[in-house]
């Protein structure tokens, strides 16, 4: 800490920070462009000019940029001296000069930084009078809209895009005035974080074309902070709606996981709630083509009927749906009748997870921590297509890595470009064990691609090395005990290393022998993470709710052992071979489904109720780390379509519960749920104190969802009535439907809805308060930390051999489109790849495959016809399907192929 002075006034400041963010840490509006707390300072817009005075006595002084200046002791600031102040005006203009007066048109108006920075330092009035230089404008893809005359120079996206993201089809190309940022020609960005070029950009060059589609003004949209549904890291997001739709995600900032960025499947892949085939209110006998539209009442009056006479009710519930949902469907069908809604693959793999993580007494680090880890090992996942933020994570844990640390002593984190010039390639701190290529092994310092089971039998010989056990693993080849030593001796040496596997491979003794190795590390007193990654939001909320998997249901109802089946927003022919859940459904007399999706599912069921989707809904979900967050609704449907029945989950089943047990005139809300499942299940005691219940007020208010300027109501609602509507309450949360309340919050800064601060309208307004407040931080880790050497180690398993006379299937995933609601979203549904099967490009001789142009196979006594690409890595004998994608269950990970040949 230092004592300095700004504006005559005395601060104790950190010194590691620079003088820019020290400022807007102490509130001090000091104007900028090209710094970003992530991306460090370059000093290249010349903004954030200062004054700095040598002595007390001291009063000429001398400009400096604020984003350069080290603090030190003493030093003494003005922010406000009148030659400062004119520098800055100039600067302005000068960086105004090219740049369009499209502010009416242009989608980042009233959310534009640029805007801010000119009214901040007062320039009004152009006195440029000769021609604007212009830029033709690049097809960027089906996401991002790039508008080049309206840049100023500033850098920040190509520093974002190349030195932060990894990104390779992105750069600048110019000189002088003629300086050019975009793609060598004209493309969709290949980087799977593209998306943050839209909120890192400080003007409209980047733009958000679904936005755009349905645009609205930022003060026009009603918001709510939530959580992005698509991946088990629960990265925090800002959702903006209007008129029913959702028009915008945007990232939220929160200090241990997403901070900054989001990837471009939780940005861009909210589609799905915008579907117009949505049915509102509950429906009979959809199974049978004749649909009859019936009410709230009399549906739960016939599901009641219906459960009452039934001798044997099972209810599924889903990774993809709430805590709160999940547990109201166990409480209505009982805790031994209520299935996760996995396959036996998930469901082992998830409930073995669980048991790691609540008695290993391994630590699980959050994706900030995980950029401070100096040797990971991957084994088993594909990240950056899973999970695909802790990829990003990664790359920066590996950039530190690569620095000098010699030279990085007297050097501030925040100085990008000093940090850039002293680091260099050194590729000994990323090990993957995958089944083909990724995307990180442009880091790895070492890649094994094999079969699941090689993998296993690869990692099963490193957790030995590290264990010190006797025993041989001889499916290994002798070829490969090289890097298995590399390995191996790597991880012993490092001083924290971080092991990731999970469940997308299928393989339970991957997660087994990642946590032996782990263990081993612990024991060699090494600050060991360990990360398990798995398919959906909530697995692990979910997994802790029961025992049963889909199969056990499934050869339930097969055996004609239930009668009524109750499933709750999952689509099983996403998890089981089509052929088993049909013969399932025959055998059984009632299938109800709860759901806001029209999936495959829905159509067998003879009674429908619709449910919310996370925009219109508030629930818990569970990330990687056991972090409980809760997200909240952004709307209520009703508002815009008062004949729609569409309500939670918990709601419906709720109401159906109180029916069956004759419960009248009982009203249920969330935090009643919540203190219900914290009550029952130990495990989530935790949750009640995870967030502000529904009683919450500050100085009196509720918390408002819309900028406070906002059209009343009545302008607002005009689309659907020019009458003054009633204001809809939230009687589940801490929020109004409404401008009305408080709108800058000091405390609980994690349940902002929308960023903003006076005279800071962007995004960019986040940083004047992300530092003042220690917040941003939601959520409660459920499982305790044990600090104890706890014994936790799995003995050796006999890993069962591959027939060598069929093929296997090996699972491999795509950012778009291998999770379920991401496929929903018609733009994400349109840049899906047409679905293909992964093949050896030895095959393309062995089978003769440059006559045909697809390739087909038997599996389960199904045939398989798909169009095919070669893989360098992927081992013999093995065929890589886009597990997720429509008729591609779960269930076939792991299987035989038979015949495979190629057919035109």
């Amino acid at each position: 800490m230092a004592i300095i002075y700004i504006n005559d006034t005395k601060y104790n400041v950190d010194i590691s920070k620079n003088l820019l963010e020290t400022c807007l840490f102490l509130g001090i509006d000091v104007p900028y462009f090209c710094w970003h707390p992530a991306l460090g300072s370059v000093g290249v817009c010349r903004l954030c000019a200062v004054k700095q005075y040598f002595s007390a006595d001291d009063d000429i002084g001398k400009i400096v940029m604020s984003c350069t200046l080290s603090i030190v002791e003493n030093m003494r600031i003005s922010t406000v001296d009148f030659e400062v102040q004119k520098f800055r005006k100039g600067i302005i203009e000068l960086i105004m000069t090219n740049h369009p007066h499209d502010c009416p048109i242009c989608e980042e108006g009233g959310n534009c930084h640029l805007q801010d920075m000119t009214v901040m330092n007062n320039h009004y009035h152009r006195r440029h009078t000769f021609a604007k230089r212009t830029h033709n404008n690049q097809y960027l893809g089906s996401f991002i809209s790039h508008q080049m005359n309206r840049c100023i120079g500033c850098y920040r996206c190509v520093r974002y895009y190349k030195d932060y993201a990894g990104g390779t089809d992105f750069g600048v190309y110019g000189i002088s005035n003629n300086i050019y940022f975009g793609r060598f020609q004209d493309g969709d960005l290949q980087n799977e974080y593209s998306g943050n070029l839209i909120e890192v950009c400080p003007t409209g060059v980047f733009t958000d074309k679904l936005y755009s589609k349905n645009y609205n003004r930022k003060w026009d949209l009603q918001y709510s902070p939530s959580i992005c549904q698509h991946c088990s890291i629960g990265c925090n997001i800002s959702v903006g709606e209007r008129y029913g739709r959702l028009n915008r995600i945007e990232n939220r900032y929160h200090k241990h996981i997403n901070r900054y960025f989001l990837c471009d499947l939780g940005r861009f892949g909210y589609g799905y709630a915008n579907l117009m085939d949505r049915i509102y209110q509950p429906v009979q006998n959809i199974r049978f083509e004749k649909e009859i539209y019936i009410d709230s009442t009399q549906s739960i009056s016939l599901i009641t009927n219906i459960l009452k006479y039934s001798s044997k009710v099972i209810g599924i519930g889903s990774v993809r749906s709430s805590i709160e949902n999940n547990f109201s469907l166990r409480k209505l069908v009982g805790k031994n009748n209520f299935s996760t809604g996995m396959s036996n693959i998930d469901h082992n793999c998830i409930k073995l997870i669980i048991d790691i993580l609540q008695n290993s007494g391994i630590y699980v680090p959050t994706l900030r921590e995980i950029e401070s880890y100096d040797t990971i090992l991957i084994i088993g996942e594909d990240i950056t297509q899973s999970s695909s933020l802790m990829a990003l994570s990664i790359r920066q844990a590996m950039k530190k890595n690569n620095i000098d640390q010699n030279a990085f002593k007297n050097i501030p984190e925040w100085h990008s470009a000093a940090i850039l010039n002293i680091s260099h390639v050194n590729k000994k701190s990323l090990y993957i064990i995958y089944s083909h290529e990724t995307r990180l092994d442009d880091l790895s310092g070492l890649s094994y691609f094999g079969s699941v089971q090689d993998q296993e039998n690869f990692v099963h010989a490193i957790s030995n090395i590290i264990n010190n056990l006797p025993e041989v693993v001889n499916h290994v080849s002798s070829v490969f005990k090289k890097e298995i030593s590399i390995i191996s001796d790597a991880l012993c040496s490092s001083k924290k290393p971080l092991i990731i596997s999970g469940s997308h491979s299928g393989s339970i003794n991957l997660v087994k022998f990642a946590t032996n190795i782990a263990q081993g590390l612990r024991v060699l007193n090494k600050n060991v993470g360990l990360v398990f990654l798995t398919p959906g939001v909530n697995s692990l909320g979910v997994g802790m709710l029961s025992d049963l998997s889909l199969e056990n249901v499934i050869d339930k109802c097969i055996s004609s052992e239930v009668d009524t089946l109750i499933v709750l927003e999952n689509d099983l022919y996403r998890h089981s071979m089509s052929r088993d859940i049909d013969l399932a459904l025959k055998k059984v007399k009632h299938f109800i489904i709860f759901d806001h999706q029209l999936n495959k599912t829905v159509q067998k069921s003879t009674l429908f109720f619709p449910t919310s989707n996370f925009a219109e809904g508030s629930g818990t979900v569970v990330n990687y780390e056991g972090r409980a967050q809760r997200f909240f609704s952004t709307f209520n449907p009703m508002t815009y379509n008062p004949n729609s029945f569409i309500q939670e989950g918990w709601k419906w089943i709720y109401k159906i519960y109180f029916s069956i047990h004759n419960i009248s005139n009982k009203n249920i809300y969330l935090d009643d749920v919540v203190r219900e499942y914290v009550k029952d299940i130990s495990f989530f005691c935790q949750i009640k104190y995870l967030a502000p219940g529904a009683n919450f007020r500050i100085v009196g208010q509720k918390i408002a969802r819309f900028p406070h300027r906002a059209s009343s109501r009545t302008a607002f609602y005009s689309k659907v009535s020019i009458h003054e509507p009633g204001q809809i309450k939230d009687q589940d949360t801490m929020f109004s439907f409404s401008m009305e309340g408080i709108q800058n919050i000091q405390n609980n800064s994690e349940y902002i809805p929308f960023f903003w601060s006076p005279g800071w309208n962007s995004s960019q307004s986040s940083n004047k308060y992300i530092g003042k407040i220690n917040s941003f931080n939601s959520g409660i880790r459920l499982f305790k930390k044990n600090d104890k050497n706890t014994k936790y180690f799995f003995d050796f398993l006999k890993i069962k051999n591959i027939s060598k006379v069929d093929w296997n299937i090996i699972p491999y995933y795509l950012l778009f489109g291998s999770e379920e609601m991401s496929y929903y979203s018609p733009e994400i549904n349109q840049k899906c790849s047409k679905v293909y099967v992964l093949i050896n490009i030895a095959y393309e001789s062995i089978l003769d495959l440059k006559k045909y142009s697809m390739i087909e196979f038997d599996c389960l006594g199904e045939i398989f016809k798909f169009s095919f690409k070669f893989s360098n890595k992927l081992p013999l004998r093995h065929i890589g399907l886009p597990i997720g994608f429509p008729g591609l269950p779960r269930s076939l990970i792991g299987n035989s192929v038979k015949r495979v040949r190629g057919i035109i």
